[in-house]
């Protein structure tokens, strides 16, 4: 069974039971239930049309719910019994449930959670293991955002940026659990590339991928972090790096820079040097200068501090640092690294070992631990 091709089904049939006037956290219970049953039966009975069996199947669980509502208020309801005969709508309703479930009424979890729910077809448990939470704490999030939209109507225009930066989050922030969460978000943001027409989403697609490509190469056989300029490129995915260069480029070929673009246009540069030292770094602080045009961000002020130590020097990485706000996180780590590119091993090595003591994620902190261990080691020895 094709599960990827199944929960792309999802948002369509969501969509059509809204239409036929089940709210949408109703609709959206519905089609979970139906998924689960087609998990359970399609390998041993896959139908010949898989939208019209989950359409009839999702309907006929919210007939179901609906009926059992009715019982526990002592009241009917008057429901038709089947879906109206003939095929099943083709109207996608993909790109606006996309909209709804990134409503900027939602805090990012929220919006996260119900994203990879009604868009990216996964199940509760299956979000919560990926986050590393309980399925009930996961299943109250979801409930609450459902609550949160229930009166925000399905063809209400939506907030483009607000859903890029939802997609986003998923790519970066889950990698554990049943579910490849990077994989499902490129998945999903594939989608809505067909959906919606502008370059930032082409340009958001170009940048998972281009991270994506150099993913096996960022950890050791240890499952150590590797970072950027010690990485074996021969493991970088050729296939990705192209697409991904091949997106871009017909992403700036319109002509409405964004800010997604922009660092795509970063990590193209970087999967075009064969070596870390023939990088295009006075490429990538041009591309820094757009990305802080366009954002205003300290993380990519920050990250320019460390391109521009890479092409003019440690002294003028460490002069561009210091207009960087200094409370924004890995700061540390940055003027860790200018210091020890600069040769001020010592002052690296604590800077390290400090930053390491700031770190959130365990990966990184161990990362951070063994630079300071080992410059001090240096030092030591010199």
């Amino acid at each position: 069974m094709d599960e990827p091709r199944l929960r792309q089904l999802i948002p369509e049939v969501i969509g059509v039971l809204v239409r036929r006037g089940a709210d949408f956290a109703s609709a959206e219970d519905a089609v979970q239930e139906a998924l689960v049953t087609a998990i359970r039966t399609w390998p041993e009975d896959p139908p010949r049309d898989a939208k019209g069996w989950l359409v009839t199947v999702s309907w006929r669980k919210h007939l179901d719910l609906r009926r059992s509502e009715s019982a526990r208020q002592g009241r009917e309801v008057a429901l038709d019994l089947e879906p109206p005969p003939g095929p099943v709508p083709t109207v996608d309703d993909t790109l606006r449930l996309y909209f709804l479930c990134a409503h900027p009424s939602l805090t990012p979890a929220s919006a996260v959670a119900l994203t990879l729910r009604a868009v990216g077809g996964l199940t509760t448990r299956q979000i919560a293991e990926a986050y590393l939470v309980p399925e009930a704490t996961m299943a109250q999030r979801i409930s609450r955002a459902k609550r949160r939209i229930a009166q925000v109507p399905l063809d209400q225009p939506g907030d483009l940026p607000t859903v890029l930066r939802v997609l986003y989050l998923i790519y970066n922030e889950g990698h554990s659990g049943e579910v490849d969460l990077a994989t499902e978000a490129i998945r999903v943001t594939r989608q809505l590339v067909g959906g919606a027409d502008d370059p930032e989403v082409a340009g958001l697609l170009a940048l998972m991928l281009l991270h994506h490509a150099r993913r096996a190469a960022r950890t050791d056989a240890a499952g150590r972090l590797v970072p950027l300029a010690e990485q074996d490129r021969s493991r970088w995915d050729p296939a990705l790096v192209a697409e991904g260069v091949g997106i871009l480029q017909s992403a700036l070929a319109r002509d409405r820079l964004g800010e997604y673009q922009a660092q795509a246009a970063i990590a193209a540069l970087h999967a075009d040097a064969r070596r870390f030292e023939e990088t295009d770094w006075v490429q990538i602080v041009e591309w820094y200068d757009e990305l802080v045009a366009l954002t205003g961000s300290d993380v990519a002020r920050l990250n320019r501090a460390v391109a521009v130590g890479a092409a003019d020097g440690a002294l003028a990485g460490l002069a561009a640092l210091a207009e960087v706000d200094p409370a924004i996180p890995r700061h540390t780590a940055a003027s860790a690294y200018l210091h020890e590119l600069a040769g001020q091993l010592a002052e690296a090595a604590d800077l390290y070992a400090a930053a390491a003591r700031a770190a959130s994620n365990l990966a990184e902190r161990d990362h951070l631990t063994r630079r300071a261990a080992w410059l001090r080691q240096r030092t030591d020895q010199g």
